[in-house]
């Protein structure tokens, strides 16, 4: 018999300095049988670091042919492509013709070191992808905050992150692997 999602409610609050981004994102995320506390913290911090009014959660891990994120335009096409994990070279090309921009959010510590070692002169000539590492510290403590109701506040400031839920807040350096174009 197989599992079924366990669905989970999250109030995002988003300070994005940066951006000028300060908004409020009601969602109801549902994780996949086989998905960790982990892999779900990171798709929800990458949610926060892409946070835009038409920025959608996909079926993720339910379907190939999907990144994890997208936002589209108005018109249909993809503004951006948003996969989390060690996708293959192969993956990383067809998502790249398919979208303005695509970003690669890879963890797992050395497993993670490994895969970037494998395609990195393979990702050279997609200008429109950025691969951004989150450390195996930092996914480790952003999983302990998981919680099927969460009122997460997330805030980004010259390129650090603070993810609090109630008193309990996690620091989180995104390490830039490559800049698209």
């Amino acid at each position: 018999m197989a599992q079924n999602a366990t669905i989970y409610k999250i109030e995002l609050s988003v300070s994005d300095m940066g951006r000028h981004y300060y908004e409020t994102h009601k969602l109801t995320v549902a994780k996949h049988p086989s998905e960790t506390d982990e892999r779900l913290m990171v798709r929800i911090l990458a949610f926060a670091l892409n946070a835009h009014e038409h920025l959608e959660m996909t079926k993720g891990l339910s379907t190939d042919n999907e990144p994890d994120i997208w936002q589209k335009s108005l018109s249909g096409e993809i503004d951006l492509w948003v996969a989390l994990g060690l996708p293959s070279e192969k993956v990383m090309r067809q998502s790249s013709s398919k979208a303005a921009k695509v970003i690669v959010y890879p963890y797992g510590g050395r497993v993670a070191e490994m895969w970037w070692d494998k395609v990195r002169n393979g990702t050279t000539r997609f200008e429109n992808l950025q691969i951004i590492n989150f450390t195996e510290t930092d996914t480790a403590a952003l999983a302990q905050l998981a919680n099927r109701a969460m009122k997460l506040q997330v805030n980004i400031q010259d390129g650090d992150v603070m993810v609090s839920v109630d008193e309990t807040v996690v620091y989180v350096t995104p390490d830039i692997w490559k800049s698209a174009a």
